[in-house]
């Protein structure tokens, strides 16, 4: 079978997998090996694909592209086939972890190498708003040269989607519930935190040869992760050093907050546990010294201390969503402007549309220089490429409010639809900003009961939640739903901010707030909507979980 005019498949090659199909084949064009991931969507009930899902795919395949990292398979394409959607991908040679802990007691060191390797992954997706939400051994594969690569970034993963992990009314789990943090089990709450839970399930398994949370159902093993104390690894395997069973018990921590900060802080830890790897043969070749090992090597010694690359690394800050709540998927906010993409070439810039060159502080903006901006940067959105559209509406801004004034109903236009962009691209770190200062402006131009400024306090709240910044973003909530009170604004906006502030309690780990937060708004809601209501009846279910 050849599909896209280039790729094709070997028949024989076909593997289910847990969001649709996994096919080996080759690029005719470029002549490689690759793998094809076909997604299993949804469908309308009329048989068509879910659009909606279809544009959620392109967007997170994009995202997952843009982690360039040597323990990421590289992403090549992706596209439609038949209505079914796929994703071309680097096809890797090794060993998933799932088979080797069928097959051999995986070495103390090697199962902290592998580890460590995963967290470097992780540090990257983390520092670009993805959390892998999927970490488990069939996801993990050791390669001969001993490197390791993350496999399944994007498809089941991209934070934000709207594919929350939990146990459907049909049975279905998107997700492993052996692997499952308590908080994801539960609610669908995701953080880095919920990866690094998962990662300590995983290295709890390769160091003690089996997965004490797996029980026989999905719920059983959901369960598990909630309410059983997990053992300690020197009880079930003796030479574990000490400190790596604490620091395997503190990443399976019940609370997200209990766990460590971030990935770079594991990796430092880890790496004190593997600095001697002894030989794997089998699965790893030591025979000779391997092209990318020499590489590697040399990278290493940049700066010698390995602590520096961890405490870049644990500076991202946390990224946590709540189910069908905030979205993410950012750039990482030190990327300065010379760093990132250019602008698609085929697509003039507004500074370029009024003279042929880019304008200067001296220059002014004419009006219809917006108007092409603002129609460039449609285009872009209607293809996803959030990045490229951020782009264009901001070189327009800064000459726009020095010609007219920040406060010109155009130029709050154009500063409302960039805010706006960078938010859809994930780029919270800047749409943060951006939408305070439209806070000042819009409320000094329109007094501060107005629905836009309204709208744009809840929109930078929003960000710092979505980058790990919660107390902020709850304060910020709380005084935002004070003051909507105050305005006498609709009832069912006052409803929904409630709901919002108790489904980020409740993803924050701060469960008793967020049990006090609900049920207060439950009977409201009620009140409102009626008992059969759909959202009253996920506050209801969330309640009785937080019972439970």
């Amino acid at each position: 079978m050849i599909i896209g005019d280039r790729y094709e498949l070997d028949p024989t090659s076909r593997r289910a997998g847990g969001m649709g199909e996994v096919w080996f084949g080759y690029d005719n064009r470029l002549d490689r090996r690759i793998a094809v991931k076909f997604i299993r969507i949804d469908r309308q009930p009329d048989g068509r694909p879910d659009d909606e899902l279809t544009k959620r795919f392109v967007r997170e395949s994009r995202i997952t592209a843009r982690l360039e990292h040597p323990g990421v398979p590289s992403v090549y394409d992706c596209g439609s086939h038949n209505g079914d959607l796929y994703l071309v991908m680097q096809l890797i040679d090794g060993c998933p972890v799932s088979s080797l802990l069928d097959e051999a007691e995986v070495p103390v060191a090697w199962a902290v190498a592998i580890a460590a390797q995963v967290c470097a992954v992780l540090a990257v997706a983390h520092a670009n708003s993805l959390v892998h939400r999927d970490l488990k051994p069939g996801n993990l594969m050791l390669c001969p040269d001993g490197t390791v690569k993350v496999l399944d970034f994007g498809i089941a993963a991209a934070l934000g989607s709207n594919a929350a992990t939990k146990l459907t009314g049909t049975g279905v789990v998107v997700g492993t519930p052996a692997y499952m943090a308590p908080e994801q089990a539960m609610n669908a709450a995701t953080s880095q935190q919920s990866d690094l839970y998962s990662l300590g399930v995983v290295l709890d398994e390769m160091l003690a040869g089996d997965n004490q949370f797996a029980g026989p159902t999905a719920l059983a093993s959901m369960r598990n992760h909630t309410d059983v104390t997990p053992r300690p690894l020197r009880t079930r395997r003796r030479d574990v050093p000490e400190g790596l069973e604490r620091l395997v018990l503190r990443l399976l921590a019940k609370s997200p907050d209990r766990r460590p900060p971030t990935a770079g802080v594991v990796y430092e830890r880890l790496m004190d546990f593997c600095r001697d790897l002894p030989p794997f043969p089998g699965y790893v070749n030591l025979g000779s010294p391997h092209p990318v090992r020499m590489y590697a090597s040399v990278v290493g010694r940049i700066g010698s201390d390995t602590s520096t690359a961890g405490r870049i690394a644990s500076d991202a800050p946390a990224v946590r969503t709540v189910s069908d709540g905030v979205p993410a998927g950012r750039i990482p906010s030190g990327v300065s402007a010379a760093a990132r993409p250019p602008a698609d070439p085929v697509r003039p810039t507004p500074s370029r549309l009024a003279g042929g060159h880019r304008a200067t502080d001296a220059e002014a903006i004419e009006r219809n220089d917006i108007a092409l901006a603002r129609k460039d940067a449609a285009a872009l959105k209607a293809e996803s490429r959030f990045a490229q559209a951020a782009d264009v509406l901001a070189e327009a801004v800064e000459p726009a409010a020095r010609a007219f004034g920040p406060q010109n109903p155009r130029v709050i236009d154009l500063r409302i639809e960039l805010a706006d962009v960078l938010f859809l691209g994930g780029n919270y770190r800047r749409a943060a900003p951006e939408f305070r200062r439209l806070v000042a402006d819009l409320t000094e131009r329109n007094g501060a009961e107005h629905d836009l400024v309204l709208r744009c306090r809840l929109m930078e709240a929003n960000c710092h939640a979505a980058v790990g910044e919660t107390d902020l973003a709850l304060a910020q909530l709380g005084e935002l739903l004070d003051d909507e009170k105050r305005f006498g604004v609709d009832e069912d906006r006052i409803l929904e901010l409630r709901r919002q502030i108790g489904l980020l309690e409740l993803g924050s780990g701060r469960r008793s707030r967020a049990k006090a937060t609900l049920s207060d708004l439950l009977p409201d809601l009620e009140r409102r909507y009626g008992s059969g209501h759909l959202t009253v009846g996920k506050v209801r279910e969330i309640l009785e979980n937080l019972d439970d």
